[in-house]
């Protein structure tokens, strides 16, 4: 042993032996055809019958990261060039001054190609997963199959020549291959990826409000709605290039998005004040606006009654993506900064089942609160029904004299074991509110959002649904509106309008299409409607056509009553229902609505100009030739102050959208 290290030794001090002319060009193709053996790569006939590879960077990203998942191919790879070179070598050290250069395999020496092939993949081809394939979200991950396996880290950064490698097998590879051998570890990559995928999102079914004709329907009645999903949806819909689903878009939560200046209530009067003004239709010169405003009182911040909260949060498998488990982490993070020490949280979790996390817990404790959000991992079914079981037992158990006491779901509404349909759901729900405990709804993701489920509960539960697509809107929905999200000041507050067939010809109400009442529901007070928040806002707009207008879209009746001779001095009669929190019996406001239309201020130019883009998005036959410019220039122009930029990113959400229309 010591005569060939004593070899070895003095071969490697030896002077280089001079090379042959063409060694190095006969080493090279010699390393080219081993390498594309080892990769099984050699030059082959591509059958014409295949499909087209999918081009773009990240499909190449995709093939090199599936076949190069952790780094023991190119160690395989460079640890046979090294012992080419070493088999090379070695006789030289032995005997100085003589290099010998490998020669190529014969055709005779190699190995039965096919027979290799097929043997290296029946022993290389991985279980697949059975819900690993299934088509995903446009933003989001795949769906992971039960039980959850954890993603690995990621590896490291590839030298030069690695990633020289990696281009080789991502020109190389093809997706019919890359779906066999995609590693679960990929996940990450798949939770960013753009690429198109099929969508199971689900939208109330609601058809757009019709023109109502005064004389024979003068009467109109809907719940007051302070939800606002609808318009971050659109919002991320157009932000990722693409229009909304017109079944998405809602008028009255676009509108009701944005904070306007209402007069607010005077001390002793009712909880909230309604505001009424008429001005000309933007899109339609012969037609006038109504727009009826609320303004919740405010209390001061001491005045407020302690929280009860339960957090029921949805960690399924379809809640992994980086916009959906881990951005309402983030979100819940910035709420708990906000609330007082006499409050209090538990977090209630189901996916495949439901389990109570963290119990009770004062909101002073926020190392204990916040420890149990950063255990929460996204795996498993989805038992919707069962973790709001035990969300409102959990509920019950906290109620305390003088709380609050609310359950906040966040979820993309994707319950696909137990009681999943929404009516049943609304059944389940309404049974639950007469205890007197609210239930609002956080909608987070895309791709499987259940918006309908959501709206089914928020509407039942007493409560309102929000849609957070960006830590910014956790921002405004749990921060900076976070009194009218969670302290309820009037609970069933109705609107009823009646028009007078004097003064207007016909009408609609623009939006409010899933919180319709019947006429004679106004004074049910069995019949549950909206709740208004502490601060909150509530805008709703008609399209009226005055008696004689030229917009007039419907011909007189031949044996209609005739009209009342003179001047009108009411439009219509405007009157609201509401109850105290926690009251059974319903009290009335009344207001008359002047027919003379005025000025237009900013607010109402603004909340017009709302309405105008969601009709454009989803039903724009009443608009006539008014279009996207018009919606932009009337917005632009009344921004107003826009201390947070929401009306600055409304008319950029309309540049996209008419961009996209074209």
């Amino acid at each position: 042993m010591t005569d060939d290290l004593d070899k070895l030794r003095a071969g490697l001090k030896a002077a280089p032996p001079a090379p042959e002319a063409d060694a190095k060009a006969r080493a090279l193709r010699l390393a080219m055809e081993n390498f594309d053996r080892v990769q099984e790569s050699a030059d082959r006939t591509r059958p014409m019958s295949e499909p087209a590879r999918p081009a773009g960077i990240l499909t190449g990203v995709r093939a090199m990261l599936a076949r190069l998942t952790t780094r023991g191919a190119l160690a395989a790879t460079a640890s046979i060039a090294v012992l080419g070179v070493g088999v090379a070598l070695y006789p030289s050290l032995k005997q100085p001054g003589k290099v010998p250069v490998p020669q190529p395999m014969t055709v005779a020496e190699k190995p039965d190609t096919k027979a290799e092939e097929a043997r290296r993949k029946t022993a290389a081809a991985p279980v697949a997963a059975p819900q690993e394939s299934e088509a995903i979200a446009a933003t989001g991950a795949a769906v992971r199959a039960e039980p959850v396996i954890e993603a690995q880290p990621a590896p490291a950064p590839l030298p030069a020549q690695d990633a020289a490698v990696g281009r080789l097998f991502a020109d190389s590879a093809d997706e019919g291959a890359l779906a066999q051998v995609a590693p679960r570890s990929l996940a990450p990559l798949d939770a960013v990826s753009t690429l198109p995928r099929a969508s199971t999102e689900a939208y109330p079914e609601a058809a757009p409000n019709p023109l109502k004709i005064t004389a024979e329907e003068p009467v109109s009645t809907f719940s007051i709605d302070t939800d606002t999903a609808s318009y971050a949806v659109v919002r991320s819909s157009l932000t990722n290039g693409f229009l909304p689903p017109k079944e998405a878009v809602r008028v009255e939560e676009m509108v009701n998005y944005f904070p306007y200046t209402y007069p607010a209530p005077e001390a002793g009067e009712a909880p909230f004040r309604a505001s009424v003004s008429l001005f000309q239709t933007p899109w339609n010169a012969d037609t006038q606006l109504l727009r009826i405003g609320l303004q919740g009182a405010l209390p001061a911040i001491e005045d407020r009654p302690p929280l009860n909260l339960v957090f029921l949060i949805d960690n399924s498998g379809s809640m992994e993506d980086a916009n959906k488990l881990p951005l309402l982490k983030q979100s819940f993070r910035l709420m708990l900064g906000q609330l007082r020490p006499e409050d209090r949280v538990a977090i209630v979790t189901y996916a495949g089942s439901a389990g109570r996390v963290l119990d009770a817990t004062p909101a002073s404790d926020q190392t204990t609160i916040l420890a149990a959000l950063d255990r929460l991992g996204a795996g498993g079914s989805t038992a919707g029904a069962e973790g709001l079981e035990l969300a409102y037992a959990t509920a019950e158990g906290m109620d305390t004299e003088g709380h609050v006491t609310r359950v906040l779901l966040a979820t993309d509404g994707d319950f696909n074991v137990g009681v999943s349909d929404p009516d049943d759901l609304k059944d389940m729900i309404a049974a639950k509110r007469e205890s007197g405990i609210y239930l609002s709804v956080l909608g987070f993701g895309r791709g499987n959002l259940d918006d309908a489920t959501m709206q089914a509960l928020a509407q039942n539960g007493n409560g309102t649904a929000a849609y957070v697509d960006t830590l910014s809107e956790a921002q405004k929905v749990l921060v900076d509106q976070l009194s009218g999200a969670l302290f309820p000041i009037a609970d069933d507050v109705k609107i009823q309008v009646e028009f007078n067939p004097a003064a207007v010809a016909e009408y609609r109400l623009i939006g409010y299409e899933t919180r319709a009442l019947a006429r004679e529901d106004f004074n049910n007070d069995k019949v549950d409607a909206g709740e208004i928040g502490a601060g909150h806002q509530v805008t709703a707009l008609y399209e009226i056509t005055p008696v004689g207008s030229p917009a007039q879209l419907s011909d007189p009746l031949r044996y209609a009553a005739p009209a009342a001779h003179g001047t009108p001095e009411e439009l219509g009669f405007l009157k609201l229902r509401y109850k105290a929190p926690g009251a059974a019996v319903s009290q009335l406001i009344e207001t008359p609505i002047p027919v003379t239309p005025g000025e237009a201020d900013t607010d109402a130019r603004f909340a017009a100009a709302i309405a105008g883009m969601g009709q454009l998005l989803s039903e724009p036959k009443y608009l006539g030739d008014w279009g996207w410019d018009q919606a932009i220039a009337l917005a632009g122009g009344a921004k107003g102050e826009d201390p947070f930029g929401y009306r600055a990113e409304a008319v950029q959400l309309m540049r996209l959208a008419g961009s996209l229309s074209h």
